[in-house]
């Protein structure tokens, strides 16, 4: 272990392991009914689910054990009641637990270290490489789109409690702790209703105003300062993105007007945060010459956010930007530069965040299009009436050469008309908040060129010029066989030559669109990633041919499952041979929490992904570059690997186990998200039609993590069955990729926890599956030690490796809870007795999961 991780380790049992069992202790005294005997109880049921599963007994014993020795409880009802308290106890405990990481970020994680700012910029200084960085961040960005997928259980008020208590536990104040402890007692964690997708936005627009808009600030002020000539006013280097009110990908409750909504919610937050900072900014300007200008522009903004019939007028990120730059003209030359450091941070937020704060995707399937198309067609002239009845060859003329302004009143179809008025709406949002505001439409399920200029025939009959289409159209290749075909695709579209031409008018850019989290239920975890490092270095090369710059952007979600874990090393890991222009990644659910929820983490984070781009381009070597016979090797494993992934899911009780034995059945009920937890609506289950979140947060809830590791063990077997071990170990030893893969690998198998299920190992019907589960954890977790020379998960990091051990003891009764709450359930189900009492366990099955998926971080 290096002095850092040393010191690291120290500090987090210091400022978390010992200050959670002193304030966890707080939570016994707290004046509510019952809360003393609840804590005692718990604490009791730990041990207890320790020394059971030692024994091999069921979650059903071990409650039925704890029943029996420690409470007078006889009653079902009366069961239940105390079940529920503690689910409540522990939902406060992992509050608890988030407040002290986060208020111990600065001093556990090294700020100034590698993969930081202050790093960054001694590398540059000490090779003398500034002349590179201003080059290089001409054109080159890190943009953060924020999702609303479903994997955030805590409601706003829990998360404001959060943000206060990691404060006055920074401050080391006892009593405002135990007020918000206090407080944390009352409040609900319980959302009753299904949130709408504009309180989805609101909710991640707290995060732009309190978080994202200080954070970015701060890191772009250093760079200004170190480098005062390497930032490009013509490129913002750090650049926000936002899902919730744009993406109506299988959520039928984002409408056109939803999304004008959030957008001018987004201009008026934006304006607000300026505005606030304006009037900070006159209470140090006060010269002469200066003082005019600074009042001006605050009445001006307070004008567009307070006066009625100015809300919402135009007013353009220039009219902003002019007087700022006036000002600091003014203070450099008449004021000896006095507080220009408080105008440069300013007009950086300015040039970052412009009138629209985050830009707005839209987002919509493949098939729906085409349906549109042949609507209008059926009703309208502006599409050929045969259009249904062309091929795809002479569709993709048709469309290019299409004008006129749809009606979109004319259709009772639903989701024709709102995807006209959509197209209608990006005119609008961009007239208010810039082009910016909302430039991006994305085809999820993209399989063809075809779909991409569906979309540009759809953008043609609303009213849109094809030689000014101020518009990126980005497919997204989510599944292996659509990622191993991608290059066919990009090469139709490059060679189309109005689309081409389009390309041109959008600087020679493409982006392109890579789902994490469909590929690894698809393919398993070492195909998904491999099937996208090889479409990247496909796509990199045949854009190349073109002339066009190609983008990537990753559809990450928070566990390695979903391509999170250790993120910022997979990009400084990318080598020679993929674009690395800019990084471009979705921040979903919970990762915006754990990884971007106080200014602290959020800067930590920026500064990494950063960091990783620019590394990558100036400092990269040999050895992140892969050979043709390390491609090979990586081939040859995630080959097998799919085997033995393809095996487990064709098993004829797959899809039944994981939907009786786990709570993904309930998903849909925890009212965390507007959008269906199944793309169709069908009773029969089907892989393909659920979606990777719920599918990936219930074997995280399981502690069974399939996804995140299943075949990486028979594929390390089968190569050292091949007599390649050495050739495995010297991939590990030299390629940052396959290390990393194998880091998160390790992390997502850190949070298992077999002996939870162990009792289905002697089950009539999923024993079988069970056994084959368990048989490749331990196998994946052999071989890993045995590449890594280590005896424990994660020992690389030990204070990740301490903060999941603690999380886990903390949730296992909530996990054991959850197991014994489904039992009762499938046997009341079978039984057809007490529907009461079915209800109450299907209650506690529901409720469990919010602790639990909470208390993993990013398990989902």
């Amino acid at each position: 272990m290096s002095i850092q991780s040393s010191q690291g380790l120290q500090q987090f049992k210091n400022l978390v392991g010992i200050k959670f069992q002193l304030y966890n202790s707080l939570f016994t005294s707290l004046p509510f009914h019952r809360i003393e005997k609840t804590g005692i109880l718990l604490s009791l049921l730990l041990t207890i689910c320790e020394d059971g599963y030692k024994k091999k007994q069921s979650p059903e014993e071990i409650m039925e054990d704890f029943f029996r020795k420690h409470t007078a409880f006889t009653s079902e009802r009366e069961k239940a009641d105390i079940l529920f308290r503690f689910i409540q106890y522990v939902e406060r405990q992992i509050v608890l637990f988030d407040a002290l990481e986060d208020a111990a970020f600065r001093h556990v994680n090294d700020m100034g270290g590698a993969g930081t700012l202050k790093h960054l910029i001694s590398e540059v200084l000490q090779t003398g490489k500034e002349e590179e960085l201003t080059d290089k961040l001409k054109d080159y960005s890190v943009r953060m789109v924020l999702t609303a997928h479903p994997t955030q259980f805590y409601p706003g008020p829990v998360l404001g409690i959060i943000n206060d208590l990691s404060r006055a536990v920074i401050e080391n104040n006892a009593a405002e702790i135990n007020l918000y402890l206090q407080q944390l007692g009352k409040t609900p964690f319980l959302k009753k209703q299904r949130p709408t997708p504009y309180d989805e936005a609101i909710s991640l627009v707290w995060y732009l105003e309190n978080v994202f808009y200080h954070a970015c600030g701060r890191v772009i002020a250093m760079l200004q300062d170190q480098f005062p000539h390497a930032i490009d006013k013509h490129n913002a280097v750090i650049k926000m993105g936002f899902w919730p009110g744009g993406d109506r990908d299988g959520n039928p409750f984002v409408k056109a007007d939803t999304t004008l909504k959030v957008a001018e919610s987004l201009r008026g937050a934006i304006i607000k945060c300026y505005y606030l900072d304006v009037r900070r900014l006159k209470r140090r300007l006060t010269f002469k010459g200066v003082d005019t200008i600074i009042a001006e522009l605050e009445q001006k903004l307070y004008n567009n956010i307070f006066i009625p019939e100015l809300i919402g007028t135009e007013l353009h990120k220039q009219e902003i930007l002019d007087p700022l730059i006036q000002i600091r003209e003014i203070i450099i030359y008449q004021h000896n530069s006095l507080f220009v450091h408080l105008v440069d941070n300013l007009i950086a937020k300015v040039r970052i965040f412009g009138l629209h704060f985050a830009t707005l995707d839209i987002r919509q399937d493949s098939t729906v299009h085409g349906k549109v198309l042949e609507a209008v067609a059926a009703r309208e002239k502006l599409v050929p009436e045969d259009y249904a009845e062309l091929s795809d060859k002479e569709k993709m003329e048709v469309l290019t050469g299409l004008s006129g302004v749809a009606r979109p009143e004319l259709y009772e179809d639903d989701l024709v008309k709102d995807t006209l008025e959509t197209i209608t709406a990006i005119r609008t949002i961009q007239q208010y908040n810039g082009e910016e505001g909302c430039n991006r439409y994305i085809i999820s399920q993209c399989n063809s060129a075809l779909n991409v200029l569906e979309v540009f025939g759809l953008f043609l009959i609303n009213g849109w010029k094809k030689d000014k289409l101020p518009v990126d159209i980005v497919p997204l290749f989510e599944t292996v066989d659509d990622l191993q075909h991608a290059a066919d695709v990009m090469r139709q579209l490059y060679e189309h030559s109005a689309y081409y031409k389009h390309l041109q008018g959008r600087g020679r850019t493409q982006t392109i669109m890579l789902g994490f989290s469909d590929g690894t239920k698809d393919g398993g975890y070492l195909m998904a990633n491999w099937s996208i490092y090889k479409a990247k270095e496909e796509l990199t090369s045949i854009s190349k041919e073109f002339n066009i710059d190609v983008v990537f952007f990753d559809g990450r979600g928070g566990p390695p499952a979903r391509g999170g874990g250790k993120t910022h090393k997979f990009y400084a890991s990318m080598g020679k041979n993929i674009a690395n222009k800019q990084i471009q990644l979705t921040i979903q659910g919970q990762t915006v929490s754990s990884n971007f929820g106080t200014i602290d983490t959020a800067q930590y984070n920026i500064e990494q992904l950063l960091h990783a781009g620019v590394s990558n381009d100036l400092f990269s070597s040999k050895e992140e570059t892969l050979e043709a016979g390390e491609e090979e090797l990586l081939q040859e494993l995630s080959v097998e690997s799919y085997k033995a992934y393809k095996t487990l899911k064709e098993h004829p009780h797959f899809l039944q186990y994981l939907n009786e034995v786990s709570p993904l059945r309930f998903y849909s009920e925890t009212n965390i998200a507007s959008r269906p937890s199944k793309r169709k609506s069908s009773a029969r289950l089907e892989l393909k039609d659920l979606r990777a979140i719920p599918y990936v947060s219930s074997w995280s809830q399981l502690k069974q993590n399939v996804p995140g590791y299943y075949g990486v063990g028979k594929a390390l077997q089968t190569l050292d069955k091949k007599g390649r071990w050495k050739e495995v170990k010297h991939l590990y030893e030299n390629s940052p990729f396959f290390k990393t893969l194998l880091d998160n690998c390790e992390m997502a198998m850190k949070k298992c926890y077999f002996p939870l299920t162990e009792h289905y190992s002697r089950h009539p019907v999923y024993a079988e599956i069970w056994a084959m589960i368990y048989e490749e954890f331990e196998l994946t977790q052999k071989y890993i030690f045995s590449l890594s020379g280590k005896n424990e998960l994660m020992a690389d990091y030990p204070v990740e490796q301490l903060s999941i051990q603690m999380r886990e003891r903390i949730v296992l009764p909530l996990s054991t809870i959850q197991q014994y709450a489904l039992t009762k359930f499938q046997n009341l189900e079978k039984s057809g007795d007490n529907k009461q009492m079915k209800e109450v366990y299907e209650k506690l099955i529901i409720r469990s999961s919010f602790g639990i998926i909470n208390a993993a971080r990013n398990s989902a």
